[in-house]
């Protein structure tokens, strides 16, 4: 960059993206001093290298936002695998955590892999699975869709479930509602505290005490 920049001559481009042509890396340089700017190697393995006059500061700025972009773009199609249980002897109770665990998973952008084993002779009640499998897709069919249907690979029965960002919108949408419904409802009952009744009753056992003396 800049004065680093010792072969000449160089192939430049200039801020406004045009090309220049080939020209001295000394005519370049007083090109950008005169722009403000810097004088950048862009392709340095070609002959003539090729150079080009920019702000390099905001050039490495716009490049590391692009780089966290393109890491939490990485990162949001990572496949998170939810696996329930070892057979399909499973508690009701452990499936409900699991598609609690589906459903971060998906609203996080995540796409989930949903596996079921078979032990030994449950392979015979395939029909099983299938059905736990529709189950798990009406389950979280509100924030996702089927990207692979079930498929069985030995004794494992697997799908993808994918997030749908329509439906993850409009649920997050009616998730903010309930929200606010319940502050609502809990600042209204702070305002407005209902009777105290065993008050009540120990004024009308006092009372009868009065009377029978």
């Amino acid at each position: 960059m800049n004065d680093r920049i010792r072969i000449t001559p160089i192939r430049l481009i200039d801020q406004a993206g045009e090309m220049v042509g080939v020209v001295e890396t000394d005519e370049a340089r007083r090109m950008a001093n005169e722009a403000g700017l810097d004088l950048v190697e862009i392709a340095p393995d070609v002959r003539p290298p090729v150079c080009k006059i920019m702000d390099y500061g905001k050039y490495k700025y716009e490049q590391s936002k692009q780089d966290r972009a393109n890491r939490v773009k990485s990162k949001a199609q990572e496949l998170k695998e939810v696996r329930l249980g070892r057979s399909m002897k499973i508690d009701p109770h452990d499936i409900e955590i699991r598609m609690r665990q589906a459903r971060g998973f998906l609203l996080e952008g995540h796409k989930v892999l949903i596996v079921q084993f078979f032990r030994g002779r449950e392979i015979a009640h395939r029909s099983r699975g299938n059905e736990r499998m529709d189950g798990i897709i009406e389950n979280l069919s509100d924030v996702a869709r089927v990207e692979l249907t079930p498929r069985l690979n030995g004794k494992r029965l697997t799908m993808i479930m994918a997030p749908d960002k329509a439906r993850i919108e409009q649920y997050k949408r009616k998730e903010s509602a309930k929200a606010r419904e319940a502050i609502a409802a809990a600042r209204a009952a702070e305002a407005n505290p209902e009777p105290d009744d065993d008050h009540d009753d120990d004024h009308e056992v006092e009372g009868v005490e009065k009377t029978t003396e």
